[in-house]
């Protein structure tokens, strides 16, 4: 099998046709399929079938598909780590749910990286339910962020390092500033939200889902930061962390909303793949963090602006 083989193949099945692979890969549909028929030869197996409804994988297509994304995966990071090795230096790639990214990396991974006069930290930011499928594929060593609740998979190894207290804060100037309020009346305002309220995993959609806020009173915005600056306009209210939001608190910029029901906790996990495939500055990394030092640096750290913050596609350079 040759890596152009396993691009092809791979292309079709994230795309589910030979023609989108082919325009994907810049290749005509005749080369697509002439790879795909290598690979059909020489591993004995049809791989997969066309039907009404589109192509139909055969058990053995669908090992090589979680295969060909490995073996890819494997190739781009061999390739990247004897460059580094050959200029004296090591890349550990870090995947961070955006609210962990925005408010505790920054500190964390510039004091880690610090650390070590040969190591690179690249931290991208992705929605925490693609981790598993990111380390699983080696697109990334390490992941950061919230719990994925339920059993994890035998292939990762989940260790839970920091826990959090959520809030709900507000403008000086909001009707809600300084006042006890019930569940009914915060559903009715218009919730200010950084980008971690769009998946389904973590502790802004659980508060969202346990106060059962609608969703025409939910609005996203590029980044956490961003959603709180709206909130200091008194636009609304915003969940928080409360380390975060301390030093706004303390000089009056944003008051806290109290109420029995508006204490939720959180807490972060760093998920790598289980033992014996867990590149070594990951580990060291999962080692550090639960130190006291690594729990300093998140809660003090410099934060990170709006202009710096960049939903999926951001990736940050530590050196």
């Amino acid at each position: 099998m040759t890596p152009t083989q396993l691009r092809a193949f791979a292309a079709v099945v994230r795309l589910g046709s030979v023609k989108q692979a082919a325009a994907e890969l810049d290749v005509s549909e005749a080369a697509v399929s002439l790879h795909v028929g290598q690979l059909r030869k020489e591993l004995g197996d049809r791989l997969f079938t066309r039907t009404a409804s589109g192509l139909a994988f055969t058990p053995g297509g669908l090992r090589l598909a979680s295969r060909a994304a490995e073996m890819l995966s494997l190739q781009e990071r061999t390739i990247i780590e004897v460059s580094q090795a050959g200029g004296g230096r090591r890349l550990l790639r870090v995947a961070a749910e955006s609210l962990f990214a925005e408010h505790a990396a920054p500190g964390l991974i510039g004091l880690f990286a610090g650390r070590a006069a040969d190591l690179d930290v690249e931290l991208s930011v992705h929605d925490p339910r693609r981790f598993g499928s990111l380390l699983r594929a080696r697109t990334v060593d390490v992941a950061i962020g919230p719990s994925p609740g339920g059993a994890v998979d035998e292939t990762l190894s989940c260790k839970p390092f920091l826990n959090f207290q959520l809030v709900v804060v507000c403008g000086p100037e909001h009707p809600l500033a300084g006042r006890d309020v019930g569940v009914h009346q915060l559903r009715d305002q218009v919730w200010l939200l950084g980008p971690s309220a769009a998946t389904d995993l973590g502790a802004v959609p659980t508060m969202l889902r346990k106060l059962n806020v609608p969703e025409h009173h939910q609005q996203i915005y590029q980044s956490h930061a961003a959603a709180l600056e709206e909130a200091q306009r008194n636009s609304g209210v915003a969940p928080a962390i409360s380390f975060a939001v301390a030093p706004d608190l303390a000089n009056g910029r944003l008051v806290r909303i109290a109420g029995p029901a508006l204490r939720f906790d959180g807490g972060w996990v760093t998920m790598t793949l289980a033992e014996g495939g867990v590149a070594p500055a990951a580990a060291e990394l999962v080692r550090f963090v639960t130190t006291p030092r690594a729990t300093q640096a998140m809660l003090r750290g410099p934060g990170v602006n709006v202009g710096r913050f960049r939903p999926s596609i951001h990736i940050t350079l530590w050196s």
